[in-house]
Protein backbone atom coordinates (compact mmCIF):
# COMPACT_ATOMS: atom_id res chain seq x y z
CA UNK A 1 0.00 0.00 0.00
CA UNK A 2 1.48 3.58 -0.98
CA UNK A 3 1.85 5.82 2.02
CA UNK A 4 0.71 9.23 1.67
CA UNK A 5 3.67 12.12 1.34
CA UNK A 6 5.76 12.90 3.66
CA UNK A 7 3.79 16.56 3.87
CA UNK A 8 0.43 14.93 4.82
CA UNK A 9 1.17 12.26 7.90
CA UNK A 10 -1.40 9.52 7.84
CA UNK A 11 -4.23 9.38 10.42
CA UNK A 12 -4.29 6.69 12.50
CA UNK A 13 -6.60 5.13 15.36
CA UNK A 14 -6.26 5.12 19.00
CA UNK A 15 -7.41 1.15 18.61
CA UNK A 16 -4.76 0.39 16.03
CA UNK A 17 -2.00 1.99 17.96
CA UNK A 18 -2.94 -0.17 20.92
CA UNK A 19 -2.81 -2.74 19.41
CA UNK A 20 0.49 -3.14 17.54
CA UNK A 21 2.36 0.53 18.56
CA UNK A 22 5.97 -1.09 18.32
CA UNK A 23 5.33 -2.28 14.44
CA UNK A 24 3.64 0.50 13.45
CA UNK A 25 6.07 3.09 14.95
CA UNK A 26 8.95 1.56 13.11
CA UNK A 27 7.16 1.22 9.53
CA UNK A 28 6.23 4.63 9.91
CA UNK A 29 9.36 6.61 11.61
CA UNK A 30 11.77 6.48 8.54
CA UNK A 31 8.90 7.99 6.39
CA UNK A 32 7.10 10.26 8.33
CA UNK A 33 8.39 12.65 11.61
CA UNK A 34 4.69 12.26 13.22
CA UNK A 35 1.44 10.63 12.63
CA UNK A 36 -1.55 12.23 13.85
CA UNK A 37 -4.17 10.23 15.78
CA UNK A 38 -8.46 10.10 14.40
CA UNK A 39 -8.93 12.40 17.69
CA UNK A 40 -6.75 14.98 16.11
CA UNK A 41 -3.73 14.43 18.70
CA UNK A 42 -0.04 14.29 16.89
CA UNK A 43 2.54 11.67 17.91
CA UNK A 44 6.02 12.66 17.19
CA UNK A 45 8.37 9.93 16.65
CA UNK A 46 11.62 10.60 16.15
CA UNK A 47 14.40 10.30 19.09
CA UNK A 48 16.24 14.11 18.40
CA UNK A 49 12.75 15.71 17.63
CA UNK A 50 11.31 13.99 20.80
CA UNK A 51 14.76 15.23 22.64
CA UNK A 52 14.31 18.76 21.43
CA UNK A 53 10.79 19.49 21.75
CA UNK A 54 10.44 18.48 25.26
CA UNK A 55 12.19 21.69 26.12
CA UNK A 56 11.51 23.58 22.96
CA UNK A 57 9.60 27.10 23.79
CA UNK A 58 7.44 26.74 21.37
CA UNK A 59 5.37 24.19 23.04
CA UNK A 60 4.45 24.09 26.38
CA UNK A 61 3.09 21.64 28.87
CA UNK A 62 -0.62 20.36 27.55
CA UNK A 63 -3.20 21.86 30.86
CA UNK A 64 -6.97 21.11 30.31
CA UNK A 65 -7.27 21.09 26.69
CA UNK A 66 -7.06 17.34 25.91
CA UNK A 67 -9.74 16.47 28.69
CA UNK A 68 -11.93 18.94 27.03
CA UNK A 69 -11.39 18.09 23.30
CA UNK A 70 -12.68 14.32 24.91
CA UNK A 71 -15.99 15.98 26.18
CA UNK A 72 -14.78 15.99 29.81
CA UNK A 73 -16.92 19.07 31.97
CA UNK A 74 -16.86 20.39 35.58
CA UNK A 75 -16.08 17.75 37.98
CA UNK A 76 -13.74 15.69 40.32
CA UNK A 77 -10.78 14.90 37.05
CA UNK A 78 -11.51 18.94 35.66
CA UNK A 79 -10.81 19.51 39.34
CA UNK A 80 -7.37 17.22 39.31
CA UNK A 81 -6.18 18.79 36.09
CA UNK A 82 -7.14 22.45 36.62
CA UNK A 83 -5.14 22.27 39.58
CA UNK A 84 -2.42 19.70 39.47
CA UNK A 85 1.55 20.57 39.34
CA UNK A 86 1.22 17.85 36.39
CA UNK A 87 -0.78 20.32 34.05
CA UNK A 88 0.24 23.53 34.55
CA UNK A 89 3.06 26.05 33.38
CA UNK A 90 5.40 28.56 34.42
CA UNK A 91 4.75 30.71 37.60
CA UNK A 92 2.22 28.34 38.71
CA UNK A 93 3.52 25.31 38.41
CA UNK A 94 6.37 26.09 40.12
CA UNK A 95 4.59 27.48 42.91
CA UNK A 96 3.12 24.04 42.71
CA UNK A 97 5.91 22.58 42.93
CA UNK A 98 8.08 23.97 45.29
CA UNK A 99 6.50 22.68 48.61
CA UNK A 100 7.19 18.90 47.32
CA UNK A 101 10.43 20.04 45.63
CA UNK A 102 13.05 19.43 49.14
CA UNK A 103 11.30 16.35 50.05
CA UNK A 104 12.30 14.30 46.81
CA UNK A 105 15.44 15.63 46.39
CA UNK A 106 18.82 12.92 45.40
CA UNK A 107 20.22 12.99 48.91
CA UNK A 108 16.64 12.20 50.73
CA UNK A 109 15.77 9.30 48.33
CA UNK A 110 18.54 7.97 48.81
CA UNK A 111 18.16 7.29 52.47
CA UNK A 112 15.40 5.89 51.77
CA UNK A 113 17.24 2.90 49.59
CA UNK A 114 17.98 0.18 53.00
CA UNK A 115 14.14 0.86 53.81
CA UNK A 116 12.92 -0.35 49.91
CA UNK A 117 15.44 -3.25 50.00
CA UNK A 118 13.90 -4.15 53.10
CA UNK A 119 10.40 -4.05 51.75
CA UNK A 120 10.93 -5.84 48.78
CA UNK A 121 12.31 -8.49 51.24
CA UNK A 122 9.73 -8.91 53.53
CA UNK A 123 7.49 -9.02 50.35
CA UNK A 124 9.36 -11.67 48.86
CA UNK A 125 9.95 -14.13 52.04
CA UNK A 126 5.81 -14.12 52.31
CA UNK A 127 5.34 -16.15 49.02
CA UNK A 128 8.78 -18.10 49.53
CA UNK A 129 7.34 -21.07 50.73
CA UNK A 130 4.31 -21.14 48.47
CA UNK A 131 6.49 -21.16 45.07
CA UNK A 132 4.22 -18.91 43.52
CA UNK A 133 4.11 -14.58 43.17
CA UNK A 134 1.52 -13.07 41.47
CA UNK A 135 4.14 -10.36 40.40
CA UNK A 136 2.18 -7.37 39.43
CA UNK A 137 -0.41 -7.56 42.46
CA UNK A 138 1.68 -9.44 45.32
CA UNK A 139 4.92 -7.42 44.66
CA UNK A 140 5.34 -4.80 42.62
CA UNK A 141 2.24 -2.60 43.33
CA UNK A 142 3.23 -2.67 46.82
CA UNK A 143 6.80 -1.52 46.55
CA UNK A 144 6.00 2.29 45.31
CA UNK A 145 2.76 2.23 47.49
CA UNK A 146 3.81 1.12 51.36
CA UNK A 147 7.28 3.34 50.03
CA UNK A 148 4.67 6.19 49.21
CA UNK A 149 2.84 5.66 52.36
CA UNK A 150 6.17 5.97 54.32
CA UNK A 151 7.24 9.35 52.96
CA UNK A 152 3.77 11.16 53.42
CA UNK A 153 2.45 9.58 57.04
CA UNK A 154 0.15 7.77 55.34
CA UNK A 155 -0.69 4.91 57.75
CA UNK A 156 0.09 1.20 56.52
CA UNK A 157 -3.05 -0.22 57.11
CA UNK A 158 -4.54 2.42 54.36
CA UNK A 159 -2.25 1.61 51.80
CA UNK A 160 -4.60 -0.98 49.85
CA UNK A 161 -7.59 2.39 49.98
CA UNK A 162 -5.15 4.36 48.44
CA UNK A 163 -3.40 2.13 46.11
CA UNK A 164 -7.08 0.92 44.75
CA UNK A 165 -7.72 4.09 44.29
CA UNK A 166 -5.00 5.78 42.46
CA UNK A 167 -4.86 3.04 40.08
CA UNK A 168 -8.46 3.35 38.79
CA UNK A 169 -7.67 7.57 38.73
CA UNK A 170 -4.35 7.24 37.04
CA UNK A 171 -6.72 5.71 33.83
CA UNK A 172 -7.13 9.11 32.74
CA UNK A 173 -3.20 9.54 32.03
CA UNK A 174 -3.51 6.71 29.96
CA UNK A 175 -4.76 6.50 26.23
CA UNK A 176 -7.14 3.67 26.50
CA UNK A 177 -10.00 5.18 28.89
CA UNK A 178 -13.43 5.91 26.86
CA UNK A 179 -16.51 7.71 27.73
CA UNK A 180 -17.53 4.90 29.42
CA UNK A 181 -15.06 4.93 31.83
CA UNK A 182 -15.27 8.12 33.12
CA UNK A 183 -17.94 7.78 35.89
CA UNK A 184 -15.72 5.45 37.43
CA UNK A 185 -12.67 7.70 37.30
CA UNK A 186 -14.77 10.59 38.21
CA UNK A 187 -15.44 8.51 41.42
CA UNK A 188 -12.25 7.64 42.15
CA UNK A 189 -11.32 10.89 41.65
CA UNK A 190 -13.48 12.37 44.02
CA UNK A 191 -12.48 9.49 46.93
CA UNK A 192 -8.83 9.92 46.56
CA UNK A 193 -9.33 13.56 46.99
CA UNK A 194 -11.67 13.91 49.99
CA UNK A 195 -8.90 11.24 51.72
CA UNK A 196 -5.78 13.29 51.05
CA UNK A 197 -8.26 16.01 52.03
CA UNK A 198 -8.80 14.46 55.34
CA UNK A 199 -5.20 13.42 55.74
CA UNK A 200 -3.90 16.90 55.30
CA UNK A 201 -6.43 18.16 57.93
CA UNK A 202 -5.38 15.67 60.29
CA UNK A 203 -1.43 17.14 60.28
CA UNK A 204 -3.31 20.50 60.31
CA UNK A 205 -4.61 19.53 63.63
CA UNK A 206 -1.92 17.28 64.58
CA UNK A 207 1.24 17.73 63.39
CA UNK A 208 3.84 15.63 63.73
CA UNK A 209 7.45 14.68 62.31
CA UNK A 210 6.48 13.86 58.48
CA UNK A 211 6.53 14.80 55.29
CA UNK A 212 2.71 15.71 55.21
CA UNK A 213 3.26 17.99 57.94
CA UNK A 214 5.84 19.88 56.62
CA UNK A 215 4.53 19.87 53.58
CA UNK A 216 1.26 21.52 55.50
CA UNK A 217 3.29 23.93 57.33
CA UNK A 218 5.13 25.02 54.26
CA UNK A 219 2.05 25.82 51.78
CA UNK A 220 0.24 27.13 54.95
CA UNK A 221 2.94 29.77 55.93
CA UNK A 222 3.59 30.71 52.07
CA UNK A 223 -0.06 31.07 51.66
CA UNK A 224 0.34 30.84 47.82
CA UNK A 225 -1.77 27.90 47.06
CA UNK A 226 -5.70 27.29 47.58
CA UNK A 227 -6.99 24.54 49.61
CA UNK A 228 -8.10 22.51 46.53
CA UNK A 229 -4.46 22.85 45.00
CA UNK A 230 -2.84 22.15 48.12
CA UNK A 231 -5.13 18.60 47.97
CA UNK A 232 -3.94 18.08 44.02
CA UNK A 233 -0.37 18.16 44.27
CA UNK A 234 -0.56 15.27 47.23
CA UNK A 235 -3.04 13.58 44.97
CA UNK A 236 -0.60 13.92 41.86
CA UNK A 237 2.31 12.13 44.09
CA UNK A 238 0.30 9.33 44.49
CA UNK A 239 -0.63 9.33 40.89
CA UNK A 240 3.06 9.68 40.10
CA UNK A 241 3.93 7.27 42.32
CA UNK A 242 2.18 4.01 42.32
CA UNK A 243 1.27 3.15 38.26
CA UNK A 244 4.00 4.01 36.19
CA UNK A 245 6.75 2.18 38.59
CA UNK A 246 4.37 -0.69 39.25
CA UNK A 247 4.68 -1.67 35.39
CA UNK A 248 8.35 -0.68 35.04
CA UNK A 249 9.18 -3.94 37.76
CA UNK A 250 6.47 -6.19 35.92
CA UNK A 251 8.07 -5.30 32.49
CA UNK A 252 12.16 -5.67 34.29
CA UNK A 253 11.17 -8.91 35.30
CA UNK A 254 9.34 -10.02 31.96
CA UNK A 255 12.14 -8.99 29.90
CA UNK A 256 14.30 -10.83 31.33
CA UNK A 257 12.86 -14.14 31.73
CA UNK A 258 11.48 -13.91 28.21
CA UNK A 259 14.98 -13.61 26.83
CA UNK A 260 16.87 -15.79 29.10
CA UNK A 261 18.68 -13.18 30.63
CA UNK A 262 18.04 -13.57 34.61
CA UNK A 263 20.75 -16.14 35.80
CA UNK A 264 23.25 -13.52 33.39
CA UNK A 265 22.23 -11.06 35.69
CA UNK A 266 21.90 -12.54 38.53
CA UNK A 267 26.09 -13.35 37.89
CA UNK A 268 26.63 -9.77 37.56
CA UNK A 269 24.48 -7.67 39.81
CA UNK A 270 26.33 -4.41 38.48
CA UNK A 271 24.33 -4.23 35.82
CA UNK A 272 21.04 -4.08 37.59
CA UNK A 273 21.44 0.01 37.25
CA UNK A 274 22.07 -0.56 33.28
CA UNK A 275 19.23 -3.41 33.08
CA UNK A 276 16.65 -0.36 34.69
CA UNK A 277 17.66 1.48 32.01
CA UNK A 278 17.21 -0.91 28.70
CA UNK A 279 13.73 -2.19 30.25
CA UNK A 280 11.97 1.53 30.45
CA UNK A 281 14.42 2.42 27.00
CA UNK A 282 12.53 -1.12 25.44
CA UNK A 283 8.81 -1.10 26.73
CA UNK A 284 8.81 1.79 28.55
CA UNK A 285 5.92 2.39 30.93
CA UNK A 286 5.49 6.21 30.21
CA UNK A 287 4.58 6.18 26.55
CA UNK A 288 4.48 9.76 25.54
CA UNK A 289 5.11 12.83 26.98
CA UNK A 290 2.65 15.23 26.36
CA UNK A 291 2.62 18.99 24.82
CA UNK A 292 0.68 22.07 23.25
CA UNK A 293 2.42 24.00 20.32
CA UNK A 294 1.65 27.27 20.69
CA UNK A 295 3.58 28.25 17.37
CA UNK A 296 3.63 26.19 14.42
CA UNK A 297 6.64 23.80 14.47
CA UNK A 298 8.19 22.40 10.89
CA UNK A 299 9.78 18.72 11.42
CA UNK A 300 11.54 17.76 8.67
CA UNK A 301 9.15 19.49 5.74
CA UNK A 302 5.72 18.57 7.93
CA UNK A 303 4.13 21.48 9.65
CA UNK A 304 2.77 20.78 13.11
CA UNK A 305 0.26 23.51 13.43
CA UNK A 306 -0.05 26.33 16.19
CA UNK A 307 -2.66 25.10 18.89
CA UNK A 308 -2.09 21.12 18.40
CA UNK A 309 -2.05 18.56 21.67
CA UNK A 310 1.25 17.19 20.67
CA UNK A 311 2.44 14.04 22.12
CA UNK A 312 5.76 13.15 22.13
CA UNK A 313 6.23 9.52 22.03
CA UNK A 314 9.08 8.01 24.16
CA UNK A 315 7.98 4.74 22.75
CA UNK A 316 9.21 5.01 19.40
CA UNK A 317 11.68 7.40 20.01
CA UNK A 318 13.68 4.99 22.40
CA UNK A 319 13.77 2.30 19.53
CA UNK A 320 14.70 5.02 16.68
CA UNK A 321 17.64 2.94 14.81
CA UNK A 322 19.16 6.69 14.20
CA UNK A 323 20.17 6.75 18.47
CA UNK A 324 19.93 3.02 19.46
CA UNK A 325 21.83 0.68 17.59
CA UNK A 326 19.61 -2.77 17.33
CA UNK A 327 16.98 -0.96 18.67
CA UNK A 328 14.26 -4.14 19.49
CA UNK A 329 17.08 -5.70 20.74
CA UNK A 330 17.10 -6.01 24.66
CA UNK A 331 20.63 -5.78 25.89
CA UNK A 332 22.39 -5.77 29.60
CA UNK A 333 25.58 -4.26 28.44
CA UNK A 334 23.33 -1.09 26.66
CA UNK A 335 24.98 2.40 28.46
CA UNK A 336 22.81 3.71 31.14
CA UNK A 337 20.80 6.88 29.57
CA UNK A 338 21.88 9.76 31.50
CA UNK A 339 19.01 11.06 31.02
CA UNK A 340 16.39 9.15 30.67
CA UNK A 341 13.04 10.65 27.94
CA UNK A 342 10.72 8.89 30.03
CA UNK A 343 11.23 11.01 33.77
CA UNK A 344 10.22 13.93 30.68
CA UNK A 345 12.39 17.94 30.63
CA UNK A 346 13.02 21.04 31.68
CA UNK A 347 11.02 22.48 34.37
CA UNK A 348 8.33 19.30 34.36
CA UNK A 349 11.28 16.44 35.03
CA UNK A 350 9.52 14.14 36.80
CA UNK A 351 9.83 15.04 40.48
CA UNK A 352 9.73 11.40 41.82
CA UNK A 353 12.78 10.22 39.37
CA UNK A 354 15.53 9.14 42.10
CA UNK A 355 12.89 7.54 44.23
CA UNK A 356 11.48 5.42 40.97
CA UNK A 357 15.03 4.48 39.73
CA UNK A 358 15.77 3.64 43.68
CA UNK A 359 12.28 1.24 43.64
CA UNK A 360 13.07 -0.41 40.57
CA UNK A 361 16.48 -0.95 41.20
CA UNK A 362 15.95 -2.38 44.67
CA UNK A 363 12.83 -4.32 43.58
CA UNK A 364 14.89 -6.21 40.75
CA UNK A 365 17.95 -6.92 43.02
CA UNK A 366 15.83 -8.52 45.87
CA UNK A 367 14.02 -10.84 43.31
CA UNK A 368 17.60 -11.75 41.89
CA UNK A 369 18.95 -12.24 44.99
CA UNK A 370 15.50 -14.59 46.47
CA UNK A 371 14.80 -16.48 43.37
CA UNK A 372 17.42 -18.40 42.06
CA UNK A 373 15.49 -19.78 38.51
CA UNK A 374 12.09 -18.55 38.54
CA UNK A 375 9.67 -19.25 35.59
CA UNK A 376 6.57 -17.53 33.85
CA UNK A 377 3.65 -19.21 34.91
CA UNK A 378 1.13 -18.33 32.42
CA UNK A 379 0.46 -15.72 30.43
CA UNK A 380 3.66 -13.87 29.39
CA UNK A 381 4.75 -10.45 29.47
CA UNK A 382 1.93 -8.01 28.63
CA UNK A 383 1.63 -4.30 27.81
CA UNK A 384 -1.23 -2.21 26.72
CA UNK A 385 -0.63 1.38 25.60
CA UNK A 386 0.76 3.14 22.68
CA UNK A 387 0.89 7.04 24.65
CA UNK A 388 0.35 8.33 28.34
CA UNK A 389 0.99 5.65 31.55
CA UNK A 390 1.09 1.97 29.82
CA UNK A 391 -0.62 -1.02 32.05
CA UNK A 392 0.91 -4.38 32.63
CA UNK A 393 -1.43 -7.54 32.82
CA UNK A 394 -0.55 -9.56 36.06
CA UNK A 395 2.99 -11.74 35.64
CA UNK A 396 3.03 -15.18 37.97
CA UNK A 397 6.42 -16.19 38.20
CA UNK A 398 6.81 -19.87 39.86
CA UNK A 399 9.75 -21.35 41.51
CA UNK A 400 10.54 -25.00 43.64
Amino acid sequence: MALPSRTTPPVLSCAALDATPHQIFREMRPHFPFIERDDGVILVLRARDVERLITDQRTRQIETELLRSKGVGPGPVMDLVSNSLLFSNGETHRRRRQPLSRAFAFRMMEGLRPTVRSLAEALVDEKRDSGLLHLRDDFASLVPAITLAAILGIPRTDVPVFTALSYRVSKILTSSWTRDDLPDIEQATQDLTLYIEALIEDRRRHPRPDFLSDYVETVDRAGAMTALEAIMQIVSVVLGGSDTTRAAIVVMAGLLLEHGLWQELRRQPALIGAVVSESLRCEPAVGSVPRLTIEEIELDGAVVPAGRPVLLSTMSALRDPEVFPNPDRFELTRPTLRWHPVFGGGEHRCLGEALAKIEMEEALSVLLAALPDPRIDGQGLTIHGHAGVRKVEELTLRWH
